[in-house]
C-alpha cells in the first residue's frame, strides 16, 4: 500500500509510518516564515521522499529539523535534509557515540550478540538499507537542556525534553496554535532491556507531564494520530497498570486476573501487551548502551 503524505490541520503536513522498514511517521509544520521537520526519518531515501511530496504541496521555507530522541529510525536521514537540526543534549551525546560504528551485517550482528545492540534495529537497518550501508551520522548542531519555544512566523513550537522508558533523551514537540502534540516514542516501551519493559515511576513521571498539554491531536509516531479521547484512554490504562503493578508487585497471573475482572472481559491485544512490559520491567536488565 502506497504511503502517503497528510494534512493533519492547516499548518501540518506527515507522512504515513512504514512498518516494513520500520520508517517512523515524518512531518513539517508550516509557519508563515519557516517550516520546521519532525524527525529525520530512517534513511536518506525516506527522507529524500519526504522532501519531494512536501514540494508538492509547494511547502517552502524548510530551516530547521528537530530530533525527538538519538534512535536510528529517527535521525539517519539527517544528511540528506541538510539543514540545522535542533535535540536535547543527550540526544547528541547519543549519536556522536554512534559515529565510529560500522553497518556492516558482521558488524550489527556482533553488536547483538555482545547485547550493544537490538536485535529488532538491526533487523529494521538490513531491510531499509539493503546492501548500500554509507551511513552517516549528523549530530544536531543546537541542543537544549529542559525546553526551547522556536516561532515559525504565526506558530509557535514549544520543544520539551519529557524521558521516559523507550529512550532517557526523549522529546516532544507541542504545536500552540494547532493543539498538536508531536510525541516521538516516548509513550513506547524500553527496547535496549533484556526483555522489552515500562517502569511504574518512568511512565508515571511521563504521563504527568504529558497531560499538561492543552492537547487535541497526539501523535505517536509508529502509529496513526490520536484524538483526545483515544490518547487519554491509552494513558489511563497505563496508569492503572502502573497502580497493578506495585499491588501485584508484578505478578503477571494476578494483574491478568484483577484487570479481567475490573473490566468485565477478556484483555484486548493492546492491553496485555502492555501489561507485559510492566511485568518485565520489575526485573528487567538492560543492556550497556545509551537508552
Amino acid at each position: 500500500m502506497k504511503k502517503e503524505l497528510r494534512r493533519l490541520k492547516e499548518h501540518i503536513f506527515y507522512k504515513d509510518p512504514e512498518a516494513e522498514t520500520d520508517r517512523p511517521i515524518v512531518a513539517a509544520i508550516c509557519g508563515k516564515h519557516q517550516t520546521l521537520i519532525v524527525d529525520a526519518g530512517n534513511s536518506p531515501q525516506h527522507a529524500e521522499g519526504f522532501l519531494k511530496e512536501l514540494a508538492k504541496e509547494h511547502v517552502a521555507n524548510i530551516h530547521m529539523l528537530v530530533l525527538t530522541h538519538w534512535h536510528w529510525d529517527h535521525s539517519f536521514g539527517a544528511k540528506q535534509l541538510n539543514i540545522p537540526a535542533i535535540a536535547h543534549e543527550e540526544t547528541k551525546n547519543a549519536l556522536e557515540r554512534l559515529i565510529p560504528l560500522k553497518w556492516s551485517n558482521e558488524e550489527l550482528d556482533q553488536r547483538v550478540a555482545e547485547g550493544t545492540e537490538s536485535s529488532f534495529c538491526a533487523e529494521m537497518i538490513k531491510k531499509e538499507y539493503g546492501d548500500n550501508r554509507n551511513i552517516t551520522i549528523i549530530p544536531p548542531n543546537i541542543t537544549f537542556k529542559k525546553a526551547l519555544e522556536v516561532d515559525l512566523g504565526e506558530i509557535t513550537c514549544i520543544i520539551e525534553h519529557v524521558g521516559g522508558d523507550h529512550s532517557h533523551d526523549s522529546s516532544v514537540v507541542f504545536v500552540k496554535e494547532e493543539k498538536v502534540l508531536f510525541l516521538g516514542d516516548c509513550l513506547y516501551p524500553d527496547m535496549y532491556s533484556e526483555k522489552w519493559n515500562y517502569t511504574v515511576d518512568r511512565i508515571e513521571a511521563l504521563l504527568d507531564k504529558l497531560e499538561n498539554y492543552d492537547a487535541d491531536t497526539y501523535v505517536m509516531s509508529h502509529q496513526f494520530p490520536l484524538s483526545k479521547e483515544e490518547f487519554l484512554h491509552y494513558a489511563n490504562l497505563l496508569r492503572h497498570l502502573a497502580n497493578l503493578t506495585v499491588a501485584t508487585k508484578g505478578d503477571k497471573e494476578e494483574m491478568i486476573t484483577t484487570l479481567s475482572i475490573q473490566l468485565g472481559r477478556d484483555l484486548q491485544e493492546i492491553e496485555l501487551l502492555a501489561l507485559t512490559y510492566f511485568v518485565n520491567g520489575v526485573h528487567s536488565t538492560q543492556v550497556p548502551v545509551s537508552k
